[in-house]
């Protein structure tokens, strides 16, 4: 299995522009955004297909209001930095509900 992105990050890099983007389009905060990086659980996967000039991730999960978010991430210098955050379409909650039965 691989190394897991997230073990070495400290902290969350914002770029006001995305920050904003994802609170027009799809009324996600930067906090939202944060927090389901520290609820179980968390589906992270490489986003292959958007990884052209640096290596972007996507994550499944849930933020503290259990609101289930889809989240665009980098990472740099050990920041994540979150490019896209958005409520889960009905595949990605499919999927994220079979993976939290799985690990249940």
């Amino acid at each position: 299995m691989a190394a897991d992105p997230l073990e070495n990050c400290i902290g969350f890099e914002w770029d006001d522009a995305n920050a904003h983007k994802n609170w027009d389009r799809h009324r996600v905060t930067p906090g939202d955004a944060e927090e389901v990086f520290f609820n179980e659980p968390l589906v992270v996967r490489s986003d292959l297909r958007h990884s052209r000039d640096e290596k972007r991730y996507y994550a499944l999960g849930r933020n503290a209001a259990d609101r289930r978010l889809f989240i665009v991430f980098t990472i740099r210098r050990k920041l994540i930095r979150v490019i896209s955050a958005r409520d889960m379409n009905r595949n990605e909650t499919e999927a994220y509900e079979r993976y939290e039965k799985e690990t249940s």
